[in-house]
């Protein structure tokens, strides 16, 4: 569904967008193949934009396509982009193509999820790692930051929890300041929210572990996980798909996790069924 502020106009809508980017009438003119003063008019609401210009001035300004279709509710036209739910059959070879890619990542770790965390599909990598994690948090809808955080998810087993803690909301902070959603503000101060879970010898975390202290520096923030009495060590990866013509693929996210070390390797091919 578009969600729209019916008082606002696509002008100020758009000004925002541009300030958001920290780009000047005069550059977005230029790469719109515009003028500064056009901008400026739309901006101020004194000229309607057409519904090329509208998407024109989103492409430039990197809009999401589900704000695209907001910006020209606003403006006047007919959203451009479906929002198809993933089970439907027009999206079946996407599915499979996703199943397959996420299976060919074995035995390491890999998820979909969608724009507000909710798990689509995860490998048995990932099964391996959620083993201990209660049922309930294991119930559909699934999320992956709830999974993360949670004093009773994967939380209390994260070595580095400060840390990987403090990056996870950094990252949904920067995504809740691209797009308007309320779903993700919710699920944002729900799991900050969440208190730290303590060591098993009743110590909180702020200061790291001597194991965690040991570690050589790492060429991205890992995720130190225990499991199997075992520190596991995995940097993370996200893609998303190159110019999205549907807003529910615009919103997924494929997550992978690479093995920091050859321990971590090695015990995940030990581990994971083939």
């Amino acid at each position: 569904m578009t969600t729209v502020l019916p008082d606002t106009g696509v002008g100020p809508l758009l000004r925002d967008w541009r300030e958001r980017r920290r780009i000047s009438q005069l550059e977005l003119a230029l790469r719109a193949d515009s003028s500064a003063r056009h901008i400026s008019f739309i901006e101020t609401g004194r000229s309607r934009p057409s519904e090329d210009m509208v998407l024109r001035l989103a492409e430039q300004l990197d809009v999401p396509v589900r704000e695209r279709n907001a910006l020209l509710v606003v403006a006047g036209y007919a959203p451009r982009y479906a929002q198809t739910p993933l089970d439907d059959p027009a999206l079946a070879s996407l599915r499979e193509s996703l199943d397959r890619l996420l299976t060919a990542y074995e035995p390491y770790p890999a998820l979909v999820v969608d724009g507000t965390y909710g798990v689509v599909a995860a490998n048995r990598g990932i099964a391996l790692l959620l083993e201990g994690v209660p049922e309930k948090l294991l119930t559909p809808p699934v999320n992956a930051m709830r999974l993360t955080l949670h004093p009773e998810g994967l939380a209390p087993r994260i070595v580095n929890l400060p840390e990987w803690r403090a990056d996870l909301l950094a990252q949904m902070d920067r995504q809740i300041a691209l797009v308007r959603s309320p779903e993700l503000r919710e699920l944002y101060d729900e799991v900050a929210a969440y208190p730290v879970p303590a060591r098993p010898d009743g110590t909180d975390r702020a200061g790291g572990t001597d194991r965690e202290r040991e570690r050589p520096a790492a060429f991205a923030l890992p995720m130190l996980l225990e499991h199997g009495g075992r520190v596991l060590s995995f940097v993370s990866s996200i893609a998303t798909f190159n110019t999205p013509m549907d807003v529910t693929v615009a919103e997924l996210a494929i997550e992978t996790f690479l093995p920091a070390d050859r321990e971590t390797a090695a015990y995940l091919h030990d581990h994971v069924p083939s």
